[in-house]
């Protein structure tokens, strides 16, 4: 009997209850080693041919056991697609999926809009290694064709980008892709298989830092790469072994742990997040909000489109000067102040406009944004926040 997804999330990765098992926890343990042993010789030359051939088959601990490969299978299902692999952190994740399909020599294109770190492991451990990278708005597709040099392999994208939440048209930059026989890779933590499959729109490889809405409890860091083809996948396969990549089996259960709830998580946080933009709607110092999901966002004709669901990201242009944008932040009551996202807490961050500067969707000279993470609180609770915050943010001197 064929399951949806919401089905198998609930199922996937429990702990066997059958005639072997009569009885049995509902949560499947972690399961941690270091060695794996075996009952022969041939056991073991077996289990490295079968490794050797593409076959998920644990040989030694680094790879995990049981645990990994339930939350594996887990991925494959809210990505759609047909091997995962995990990484100590979202960063890990990326750069396994760039160290492992590009050679030196080999050139890729860039969504100006991605997370900010991408920026750094270009600038530092791939420009050393003799791959080139080239930034660009990825919002016309001409634009993006004429960037295509000669060594282009990849196409790197993230949507809805960091920061703004810029809504590329996917499909779209798939079709180039194809046309140039290029790979496209995406950063898909924003929509962690629930909100949005890229995999299911074309691209080759998705990316999620599980850290974030797939952990939700903001106790672990992990990240995962998804793809379906067996070229690809097997690209990933021997790279990760080569690279040492590893993960706790702890939070691999962590991990397995806030999947199960992650539907009625974004749900809720979504349905809070279009209350606070109309909040903020209603603001006069505010200049833009930029949330796909929202009706008034430019970008949501293309969410409405491709996208299954939402989050509780946005982030909103204020008409407030530093000063005043400070004070706003440090009086929010319920938000805390932090980087991440994802979890079942609020947040909320200044951002540095200066690090805005390079993204071609920033084209207002707007004096201040900030970025925020809507949580299970109360909506009604974290408007009233709002509403504190910017009176005492309001009382001091433009």
């Amino acid at each position: 009997m064929a399951h949806t997804l919401l089905t198998k999330l609930s199922h996937l990765g429990t702990a066997p209850c059958d005639d072997l098992h009569p009885r049995a926890p509902v949560a499947l343990p972690p399961i941690r080693t270091s060695t794996v042993r075996f009952n022969s010789i041939d056991d073991l030359h077996d289990t490295y041919k079968r490794q050797a051939a593409g076959e998920r088959i644990v040989g030694y601990g680094r790879m995990g056991m049981d645990t990994h490969a339930a939350f594996e299978q887990i991925m494959c299902e809210l990505e759609g697609g047909n091997r995962a692999f995990l990484a100590p952190s979202g960063l890990n994740a990326i750069s396994m999926a760039l160290l492992s399909l590009l050679s030196a020599g080999d050139h890729m294109l860039i969504a100006d809009c991605v997370y900010g770190p991408v920026r750094q492991l270009d600038d530092t451990v791939l420009r050393r290694m003799n791959i080139s990278s080239t930034y660009c708005s990825m919002r016309d597709m001409a634009t993006l064709e004429a960037n295509i040099q000669p060594n282009t392999k990849l196409i790197y994208v993230e949507s809805p980008g960091s920061l703004l939440f810029e809504m590329l048209d996917l499909p779209a930059i798939v079709a180039v892709a194809k046309k140039h026989n290029l790979l496209v890779v995406t950063d898909n933590t924003w929509g962690s298989g629930i909100a949005y499959r890229p995999l299911d729109l074309g691209a080759d490889v998705s990316v999620v830092a599980v850290t974030k809405y797939i952990g939700g409890h903001s106790d672990l860091l992990m990240g995962a790469v998804v793809a379906k083809d067996e070229a690809v996948i097997k690209q990933l396969d021997i790279n990760q072994y080569a690279l040492g990549f590893s993960t706790s089996a702890d939070d691999v259960w962590l991990a397995i742990r806030g999947v199960r709830t992650i539907d009625v998580r974004m749900k809720r946080q979504a349905e809070s997040t279009l209350k606070v933009c109309e909040f903020f709607e209603q603001q006069a110092e505010t200049l833009q909000i930029y949330h796909p999901a929202y009706a008034k966002d430019v970008n949501h004709a293309l969410w409405k489109r491709d996208a299954l669901g939402s989050n509780g990201m946005l982030s909103v242009a204020l008409n407030f000067t530093k000063a005043q944008t400070k004070v706003f932040v440090e009086a929010l009551e319920l938000f805390s102040i932090g980087y991440s996202w994802g979890g079942y807490e609020s947040l909320i961050d200044m951002v540095n406009t200066d690090f805005l500067k390079n993204h071609a969707y920033w084209n207002q000279n707007y004096p201040s944004l900030v970025r925020m993470h809507i949580g299970l609180e109360s909506v009604e609770d974290l408007i009233a926040d709002y509403e504190q915050a910017l009176a005492k943010a309001r009382a001091v001197a433009g």
